[in-house]
């Protein structure tokens, strides 16, 4: 019999114990618990370790506690797959908090399988929170267990188990109501549960991602957001983990135990009252989420098409946000925690599958985000929305980063209309631009774990490696168009015009991801930051207050895709003034700690240039590394050339000095090239010099000196590498 014919109770039925663990009954106090979770499922071993005044201090929570946990628990030799290698949760002092928006994120941080460094990746869902209310500030899970197993974290029990999970299954839509229905007291309490899961495509692909559950009472259904970014998903699957359950009842606007809940409450009025006045006149967050970019972005040239050759599409209308607001149910309060009145996070009901091994089956689509509709949309060509939504679901339930998928299917059908590839490489299949068949067919490989569709799910940097190797193609060719940068696939912004946007995606510290620095608009279209020196300013801003976000448990939405209506008035609009002090107020209502604007910064650059001797530390984090693929910072091909010509043209003229009249096309391509990629070595210096870095991009002595964070470890790092 199939496991998804069994009845719940047979599945637990076959469930078998193999470590248990009872604790002391968790209790937050202003906002952390002060204690850790490890569980390593090599040797059954279960413990609790302490949370430290000065982990608190340096590393706050969220993503610094998994980085300083992950620096502990691995070797500079240590890979992704390697047993000690582990998956960190922590939501955060902020997260889990009932009065501001967007206030249930978690970090989740691993040993990425793409680029062999750190990775870490936001996440909504009720995950976060709930470990914290269960007892915990933060999971560890290192190890691998022999069979598949599903830990369950039981905070009203106060009990913890690891159990061999034979009958569930694996893809993540199904295994998410499974555990739900499973361990949910009554059918009013599965509010209650929040599973973690990947999918069968993370088994057999190195770009799975996970997916953290929140039950929707309306849909009454489990619903799931991705932590997507560089393989973790993968990681989750190599440890022979099927789920991570936790459980917990009673969450109340106090539950954080914050030290000053009135001023906690007073910026949640007044973000509350702006999403109400402002929204429908700005981002339209509350009927189509980030989809609204879809148009945006066309209109501004910025819509990555065909493997981010192009920035606009004629048929990019079809899969516009008006599309999706007709597609998504309306009317219902879609956050994905407590108490977010921008509720985003939207959803196609009863979409009916058209193929793979669900066929006929309507299901719950989360999203599509505009990440996901730019991704396995525009960038692969196509713009049938139904293809984006079949394509959405299916990485999800499959544990496939959407972002990676679509960026590495963009590459490989650039690489089919170059004649790199083959229908005899590709098994029979016409991998063109505008095939989402061929998308779709792979995908389905994938999670079976055959044909090209494993190659794909690879990622780009092994394919770059492979089509050059075994199919003779040019490897300068193959780094100009492979949209990757340490490893991780870019998400998708055509950053051709934005030299800062480059450097934001160039110069992480994981590699190129939105959540760091969103900088088109700023740099190309308003011209605020036009010197080398702005940009730099730009570069140390805003990823540090991006990286603060995950160190508290917040949604970076609320920051920006909502404004005050004067908001433009201010001195600084882009960093929006009023939010940035309701964040000063959020952080020092909960842990009573007395913080001024500034401190956001300083907190996030500890952190920061402790990521990146993190980096150093496991081979990568010098300037070679922060080298981008060309096609990010200008046309590889004369097609690109020729598509913008008018545009280059002047450039040269205006910006180079060099006359184009007379000159082939393949010599303005070049030309063109030289000074851009000048310009990118600018810019990186100038970043460098801003963050306190040396001209090869290794923080100095003194600089950690200054952010306490020159541990005795991390200073031997450096200086081996000075």
């Amino acid at each position: 019999m199939s496991a998804s014919r069994l009845s719940v109770e047979e599945i637990r039925n076959q469930h078998n114990v193999l470590a248990e663990f009872g604790y002391e009954p968790g209790h937050v106090d202003r906002g952390y618990t002060n204690r850790t979770l490890h569980i390593n499922l090599s040797d059954g071993s279960i413990r609790t370790k302490p949370v430290t005044d000065q982990m608190k201090e340096i590393f706050v929570g969220g993503r610094g506690f998994g980085l300083w946990h992950l620096w502990h628990a691995v070797t500079p030799e240590t890979r992704w797959n390697d047993p000690e290698n582990e998956i960190i949760f922590s939501a955060g002092p902020i997260g889990g908090i009932t009065q501001y928006p967007g206030a249930g994120k978690m970090l989740v941080v691993s040993l990425s399988p793409t680029t062999g460094i750190v990775i870490d990746s936001n996440v909504g869902g009720y995950f976060g929170p709930l470990l914290k209310f269960a007892g915990w500030d933060a999971l560890e899970v290192q190890g691998k267990a022999e069979k598949d197993v599903i830990i369950v974290i039981d905070g009203n029990q106060s009990r913890v188990t690891v159990e061999e999970a034979p009958a569930e299954e694996v893809d993540a839509h199904l295994i998410s109501e499974q555990l739900t229905d499973m361990y949910a007291d009554s059918p009013d309490s599965k509010r209650d549960i929040s599973v973690v899961s990947a999918g069968k495509g993370a088994e057999h692909g190195l770009i799975g991602c996970l997916n953290v559950s929140f039950y929707d009472v309306h849909r009454k259904a489990p619903r799931i957001k991705q932590a997507g970014r560089g393989g973790i998903g993968t990681v989750f699957r190599d440890k022979k983990i099927k789920a991570i359950v936790v459980k917990y009842s009673g969450v109340r606007g106090d539950t954080n135990h914050p030290a000053d809940l009135e001023r906690i409450k007073r910026a949640g009025v007044r973000l509350h009252r702006e999403i109400h006045d402002n929204d429908h006149l700005q981002c339209h967050m509350r009927t189509v989420g980030t989809a609204h970019l879809v148009e945006v972005m066309n209109d501004y040239d910025l819509l990555p098409v065909h493997n981010y050759r192009f920035g606009s599409h004629p048929d990019t209308g079809k899969i516009a946000s008006p599309v999706w607001k007709k597609k998504f149910t309306q009317g219902i309060p879609d956050g994905c925690w407590y108490g977010c009145t921008m509720a985003c996070a939207h959803a196609i009901d009863k979409f009916k599958l058209r193929t793979g091994p669900y066929k006929g089956d309507r299901v719950i689509v989360d999203g599509p985000e505009y990440e996901t509709v730019a991704g396995v949309g525009s960038n692969c060509g196509i713009f049938n929305p139904a293809d984006v939504a079949e394509l959405n679901f299916y990485c999800d339930t499959y544990g496939i980063d959407t972002i990676s998928w679509g960026t590495s299917m963009a590459f490989v059908m650039e690489c089919y209309e170059t004649g790199i590839l083959n229908k005899e490489i590709t098994g029979g299949i016409e991998a063109a631009f505008g095939n989402a068949g061929a998308s779709l067919e792979f995908l389905h490989q994938l999670a079976r774990g055959e044909g090209f569709g494993v190659t794909v799910g690879q990622g780009i940097r092994r394919m770059k490696a492979q089509f050059a190797r075994e199919y003779g193609a040019d490897p300068g060719f193959l780094f100009d168009i492979g949209m990757e940068c340490k490893g991780l696939e870019y998400s998708q912004y055509m950053t051709k015009e934005s030299l800062a946007q480059q450097g934001g995606f160039g110069l992480t510290n994981k590699g190129p991801q939105h959540d760091e620095a969103w900088l088109i608009f700023m740099d190309m279209v308003n011209n605020q930051i036009p010197t080398f020196e702005d940009k730099a300013e730009a570069l140390h801003y805003f990823p540090l207050f991006r990286t603060w976000f995950g160190l508290n448990g917040l949604c970076k939405l609320p920051w920006n895709d909502i404004e005050p209506a004067n908001n433009a008035e201010t001195d600084e609009p882009a960093k929006v003034p009023e939010h940035v002090q309701n964040y000063v107020d959020l952080f020092s209502g909960v842990t009573g700690r007395k913080i001024a604007k500034e401190d956001l910064i300083t907190m996030s650059e500890g952190v920061y240039n402790f990521q990146r001797v993190f980096n150093l530390r496991m081979g990568k984090g010098r300037r070679e590394h922060d080298d981008i693929p060309y096609r990010s910072a200008g046309p590889v091909t004369v097609q690109e050339y020729e598509s913008r010509h008018d545009r280059y043209d002047k450039q040269m003229r205006d910006k180079i000095g060099v006359d184009p009249e007379g000159k082939s096309t393949e010599e303005k391509v070049a030309i063109t090239r030289k000074y851009r990629n000048e310009q990118y070595d600018k810019l990186r210096d100038s970043v460098y010099r801003r963050r306190g870095w040396t001209k090869d991009g290794i923080p100095t002595l003194e600089t950690l000196k200054n952010l306490k964070v020159d541990f005795p470890e991390v200073v031997e790092v450096v200086k081996a590498h000075l």
